[in-house]
């Protein structure tokens, strides 16, 4: 296996494969076993998304005339505070002026964070050990490891198993004083991807206060807050920190118009939480990432301040997991997640998720993700996804049902 001396050498060298690459490469050459196939890979939400979006980026044609601001309007950070504010209960308030920074859908916002949060951490150079570390759960979303890779970070992978409660151990955690010492940011998901589970608040309580007591970045990921299974949202980092003295410091929150509203297309999505810490991305930002085009700006803006088409959305994905609940109670270890859309399935009846992914293909035609390819060897040269598959519950809910009865009848 060849080694690299650097994160940069590895993404220049094209050692770095996205799952759907590994997917690919794994099943070339090898013929659906259906004649009409069923595609469950990507996380792409097929919702219908609101009907007034496009006449609200028509309203704002005019603004495609001039460079948008790389900050955003004050009607997109506006509408974004008034949601945040009434989503998570928070009668202080979040600033809308230094507290939130619109960026081009979460993805960017997470990369980008890391360059701010490496350097920031002052570390001896002189020491080999004293390389900066960027912890994260195990699976993880690639954006993280791009954002390790891309700042010559060490990436820490801490694995979320059913016996931690799908999330990083953070008794394991709090032991290892020389890793936390060297940290420059941990990311955390909730509801997490792909296996759904949400933290508590006494959790992020105990992260957030690491992140304070070492001073690195909380990055915490709810792309998924608002597709949830419970009465109850899931609960946020923000509404948290914000009952703690220190506010928002040291925590930089990200959501989007993605999964929320069923606009991946749309490339809407923010920021939010320890101003400090933001003034200085957005200069970064400046710098070097796409300004959100003026339309999408106004767009998102009216998206972010109606709740109704989330709620449709949502009943839609539980409508899916009804189904789930159906054929799958008794297997693969399946059981109701608080929050996401994916299913993580145990297939080490044939062989781990990699074996399966080969057999579903082959035999009826399904086609997931090997849950390997979605997590990485931690320090022990373990690996969380290897007897998973990832399931994307995307489409309609016959769909769904076809694809799952097709599998459940290779168990068989």
């Amino acid at each position: 296996m060849k080694t690299y001396n650097s994160g940069l050498a590895a993404l220049a060298d094209g050692a770095i494969l996205s799952p759907f690459t590994r997917l690919n490469r794994l099943l070339e050459g090898i013929e659906p076993g259906h004649a009409n196939p069923i595609i469950m890979t990507a996380g792409d939400p097929n919702e219908k998304m609101p009907g007034f979006v496009i006449d609200k980026m028509k309203e704002a044609e005019a603004s495609m005339s001039s460079y948008p601001t790389i900050r955003g309007t004050d009607e997109l950070r506006g509408a974004i505070a008034q949601w945040i504010n009434r989503r998570y209960r928070m009668p202080d308030g979040i600033t809308a002026t230094r507290e939130i920074l619109p960026t081009n859908g979460s993805r960017e916002g997470l990369f980008f964070a890391a360059l701010p949060a490496v350097g920031r951490k002052l570390l001896n150079a002189r020491d080999p050990q004293s390389r900066p570390a960027i912890l994260m759960p195990n699976p993880f979303y690639q954006a993280y490891l791009g954002g390790a890779y891309g700042t010559n970070a060490e990436p820490v992978f801490l694995n979320g198993t059913k016996e931690t409660g799908y999330m990083p151990d953070l008794d394991a955690l709090e032991k290892d004083i020389a890793l936390l010492e060297r940290t420059a940011a941990f990311y955390l998901c909730s509801p997490s991807n792909p296996q759904g589970a949400t933290c508590t608040p006494a959790y992020i309580e105990r992260a957030l206060a690491l992140a304070r007591k070492y001073d690195f970045l909380l990055f915490f990921d709810e792309c998924y807050s608002e597709i949830y299974n419970g009465d109850t949202a899931p609960v946020g980092g923000l509404e948290v920190a914000i009952k703690t003295p220190e506010r928002f410091k040291n925590l930089v929150v990200f959501n989007s118009l993605s999964k929320r509203s069923n606009l991946p297309g749309l490339r809407s999505g923010f920021a939010a939480g320890d101003g400090d810490f933001l003034e200085t991305m957005a200069e970064i930002r400046n710098l070097t990432a796409p300004q959100i085009p003026g339309p999408i700006q106004h767009a998102s803006a009216a998206v972010w301040s109606e709740e109704q088409h989330v709620a449709v959305i949502r009943q839609a994905y539980r409508a899916k997991f009804d189904v789930c609940d159906q054929l799958l109670k008794g297997r693969f270890d399946y059981s109701r997640p608080p929050g996401g859309f994916f299913l993580w399935l145990n297939m080490s009846h044939l062989g781990g998720g990699r074996d399966a992914s080969v057999t579903l293909w082959q035999r009826v035609g399904v086609k997931v993700v090997p849950g390997a390819f979605l997590a990485a060897e931690d320090a022990q040269g373990v690996n969380p996804g290897t007897d998973y598959i990832r399931v994307a519950l995307v489409h309609d809910v016959a769909t769904i049902r076809e694809a799952l009865e097709r599998i459940v009848r290779v168990e068989a």
